[in-house]
């Protein structure tokens, strides 16, 4: 009775995961390089992109997210299912299976999005390589100092002990 009172919830949540959706190219910035025509860039930036597809199969992140969503919910199905028969026999197996369908499908959708967002990274990186190779800018994050960094310091060993006196 419980899991009836939050499948509002877990319905709701399901939703707006679903309307969560990654770019279809580049999630990076790259500029024209040096002496690099606007033109050129374009052409380049069009082959990196099929590049960078070729990379990750061919699919998109919103295929991979739903294929994942959609995997989880019938395994969810078929185990709420499974475990609904050995426990309530007929009508246990039906509210095992809706619950299963529930729980499944918000694994799936919190899986979906994870490999999604594994899926873009691999797609930016084959695009920022490709890129880079044909002479444009990628920016880059990173601290800048005005000062030259400081040598290590290091102390020597201390002397070793004198030796004995003779007798």
């Amino acid at each position: 009775m419980k899991l009836l009172k939050f499948s509002p919830l877990l319905i709701g949540a399901i939703l707006l995961s679903a309307c969560v959706s990654m770019p279809k190219g580049p999630s990076v910035m790259v500029l024209p390089g040096s002496g690099k025509s606007f033109d050129q860039f374009r052409y380049d930036d069009v082959e990196c992109r099929n590049f960078a597809e070729f990379q990750v199969g061919g699919k998109s992140s919103e295929d991979i997210a739903a294929e994942s969503a959609a995997k989880s919910a019938v395994v969810g199905t078929a185990i709420g299912a499974a475990a609904g028969a050995a426990l309530g026999g007929r009508s246990g197996a039906a509210a095992g299976a809706g619950g299963g369908l529930l729980l499944g499908s918000a694994a799936g959708a919190g899986a979906g999005e994870t490999s999604a967002y594994g899926l873009q990274r691999r797609y930016d990186y084959a695009y920022i390589q490709c890129m880079y190779a044909k002479g444009h800018k990628v920016p880059v994050s990173g601290r800048l100092t005005s000062s030259a960094p400081a040598a290590p310091s290091y102390a020597p060993p201390p002397p070793p002990p004198p030796p004995p006196p003779p007798r």
